[in-house]
């Protein structure tokens, strides 16, 4: 089994700042893509930003420019940097990795159980 935990979220006024992590523990072998959604009420979750093995990082356009994906490897940790928020940035978000829990199993997809990030205007 494979348990992620994020933490980070919170209220913030709009302009501010949070920086959201994600901790992977338990059968990891070896994880591959890494990545942030998120989820407004009423809404269809949404990918944020992704990052890849190789480190090749992709934001979805409406962070762009506000939100960084980052990770560190030897903590088996992504974080989220955002920054600039909006209250349109309200939403939980969720990390998601792609793992391989031993070396001749398969990839499997892996979510963490999602915080709430709040931004007042």
């Amino acid at each position: 089994q494979v348990q992620l935990v994020e933490s980070g979220g919170g209220l913030v006024q709009a302009g501010g700042s949070l920086r959201l992590s994600c901790l992977a523990s338990g059968s990891i072998f070896s994880i591959g893509t890494m990545r942030w959604y998120r989820q407004a009420p009423e809404k269809e979750r949404e990918l944020v930003a992704t990052i890849t093995t190789g480190g090749t990082t992709n934001p979805s356009d409406s962070v762009k420019g506000r939100f960084t994906i980052s990770t560190d490897n030897a903590k088996n940790t992504v974080y989220l940097q955002m920054s600039s928020l909006k209250p349109e940035d309200t939403a939980v978000y969720y990390c998601n990795l792609i793992i391989k829990s031993r070396p001749g199993d398969g990839w499997r997809s892996w979510w963490g159980q999602g915080t709430q990030v709040t931004v007042s205007s």
